[in-house]
């Protein structure tokens, strides 16, 4: 594996499988959020599929999976395979007696199979987390076990992912599952904590000047359980061991202090604590009680329910924000929301990689959709730089998602560092890739001009939208001037080519009022279509009139692979001093709508 970063486009399988690519332990966190169809009636996600029809590649975005050809295959490797645990062998067995040829066994079948190499590239040290819903949450949890072992198994983190759903005839379904699972009992844990609601510390606590204080019986310094060390030795009139317990200074109340006791004995410490007068005995108690101030960063380990309370602000200690607000889900007029069905917050991809992973780390996320592990990785390497940062690995199937990704990467500075690989490279690729699939063809070629795809419908980017782009493959989007964004209209042609679709091309630029218009062409132009475009005539900057850019402008996919910089494209002419990149990069986190206005 190489040390840079890397966006792979294909099927995760494919990558997972090659040991030259993937080879084992060699990842230290995996977060995978796989697509599945949980609004599908159980009706048909249970019902036996009769024969077994031609297989198509699975995608990201199409949420489905049926019993193909493709899921067959995975059957077949779970079942026969030597690396194949026992254990999952005799499990995917019964599945396939109980649920028979069904998208619910597609599904399983095509999960376990890429979780057996999930298990076999994490590190000793590293753990997965697999994000579901109730709909297949007790098929995965076998699965898991199957694969990692039940002593493996961690925490099943219930996360709240919305508001409410009313038209329901049972308990709303507002959450989402999380299994955490460690590869050995030897993994990461960094121990998060939670901080207090304000309640609590105004109910256990003591405000003065400084702040506020602990000031509460139980606030002692021993743990359960006698030693036969220092620590259970009686202090200044005081036996733990009397009472099956000893002595136990918490880390928090030496993290206080100025001065390091890490060197000295149990009672050593807390002679200088007494003497400092953090530590406080008052007659008539059974147990002598430390002091210390309360920070906001401080509160309980986190639990495994992560439910954002709206309308709960001001009661958390520390922080003007509601219960679990930095794990919120994402309403529909998020500023975060980039478009994408299956996005996540960025808070809770914060919150796992901080858990579970330390600076240096390899945090590697098979179904990275719109990129938000990978977004979540790039913006806690830029809060807390270190000597070494986490890496990041996304794989994923479609090049609408490749595309996306690029586009919000590109809003960060310094920019971010990465490889990517399964996209041509040249033409031979290229011209590949459009016999495969047309479609994806387009989607990668509007990305080489960072561009989103007009006609590509979030939910289906396979069938994109027939007949609605009117002549609009992709738009991108640069200013110069203070009157707002203008647009440049991109249409892709990967087929044949003649002057009639120049001609038409330029009504839709009118039609739209667009600025400028590219049309990209897997084969040269023809005269006549060259021709067609300089007769369109020129945009004129605002800021330098004497200087004209074709409204209409033929490149090759040739050209733009050749030049291989997508804010400055190879046969692309942009006006001067045109703020290209002002949709992407200059953005902040918090407001990644702008970014990405015309994905929906």
């Amino acid at each position: 594996m190489t040390d840079r970063n890397l966006l792979l486009y294909g099927d995760n399988f494919e990558f997972l499988r090659d040991e030259r690519k993937f080879p084992a332990s060699c990842v230290d966190l995996v977060y995978l959020d796989p697509p599945f169809n949980s609004n599908a009636g159980y009706n048909v996600l249970f019902k036996d599929i009769s024969g077994v029809p031609s297989a198509a590649q699975i995608q990201a975005f199409d949420d489905t999976w049926t019993w193909d050809t493709k899921a067959a295959e995975s059957l077949s490797i779970l079942t026969e395979d030597a690396s194949t645990p026992s254990q999952l062998k005799g499990l995917i067995t019964t599945f396939h007696k109980f649920l028979g040829q069904s998208p619910m066994l597609a599904y399983l079948v095509q999960m376990a199979a890429r979780l057996v190499h999930l298990r076999r590239v994490l590190k000793p040290t590293g753990s997965l987390y697999l994000h579901c819903d109730p709909t297949a949450s007790h098929y995965l949890k076998l699965v898991l076990d199957g694969i990692f072992g039940p002593e493996n198994f961690r925490s099943e983190i219930i996360w709240r992912r919305t508001g409410s759903h009313n038209k329901v005839e049972r308990w709303a379904p507002i959450h989402d599952t999380i299994f955490f699972y460690s590869a050995t009992g030897d993994y990461t844990w960094n121990h998060p904590r939670r901080p207090y609601m304000r309640g609590h510390v105004e109910e256990h606590f003591v405000k003065d000047d400084k702040g506020w204080r602990t000031d509460y019986y139980g606030n002692v310094l021993t743990g359960a359980g006698t030693r036969n060390g220092e620590s259970g030795k009686t202090w200044k009139g005081f036996d733990p061991t009397a009472k099956g317990r000893h002595w136990a200074v918490p880390g928090a109340l030496l993290a206080d202090l100025d001065e390091d006791l890490s060197k000295l004995g149990q009672k050593a410490k807390m002679d200088r604590l007494f003497e400092l007068g953090h530590i406080t005995i008052t007659p008539g108690e059974a147990w002598p009680m430390y002091q210390r101030y309360v920070k906001p960063s401080e509160g309980p380990a986190a639990p495994d329910i992560w439910a954002f309370q709206p309308y709960t602000k001001g009661t958390v200690f520390g922080t003007d924000d509601g219960i679990d607000e930095d794990v919120r889900w994402l309403s529909s007029k998020d500023k975060e929301r980039l478009g994408y069905p299956t996005q996540k917050p960025l808070g809770l991809l914060q919150q796992i990689i901080d858990a579970s992973s330390r600076p240096g780390d390899v945090i590697l996320d098979p179904f990275c959709g719109c990129g938000t592990t990978i977004d979540a990785v790039e913006t806690l390497n830029r809060e807390t730089p270190q000597e070494r940062n986490r890496r990041w690995i996304g794989i994923d199937v479609t090049h609408l998602a490749i595309n996306l990704i690029k586009q919000r990467l590109d809003r960060f500075d310094p920019p971010s560092a990465y490889d990517v690989d399964g996209e041509p490279k040249d033409m031979e690729g290229a011209r590949q890739l459009f016999k495969d699939s047309p479609y994806q063809f387009q989607y990668w070629a509007c990305g080489l001009v960072r561009a989103w795809p007009t006609g590509a419908t979030i939910a289906n980017p396979k069938k994109g939208k027939k007949g609605a782009d009117r002549g609009i493959d992709g738009e991108r989007h640069f200013a110069d001037d203070n009157k707002g964004m203008k647009s440049i209209l991109i249409q892709v042609k990967g087929g044949k080519l003649s002057s009639a679709l120049v001609r038409d091309f330029r009504g839709t630029i009118e039609r739209e009022q667009a600025a400028l218009g590219i049309i990209i062409t897997l084969e040269k132009p023809t005269k006549a279509m060259r021709q067609e475009a300089s007769s369109a005539g020129s945009y004129v900057s605002p800021s330098d009139k004497t200087d004209l850019t074709p409204k209409v402008q033929l490149v090759t996919i040739e050209q733009l692979l050749a030049s291989g910089n997508p804010r400055q494209p190879g046969g692309v002419k942009l006006p001067p001093n045109a703020d290209i990149d002002r949709t992407f990069k200059k953005a902040a986190k918090s407001d990644q709508a702008g970014l990405f206005q015309k994905m929906e």
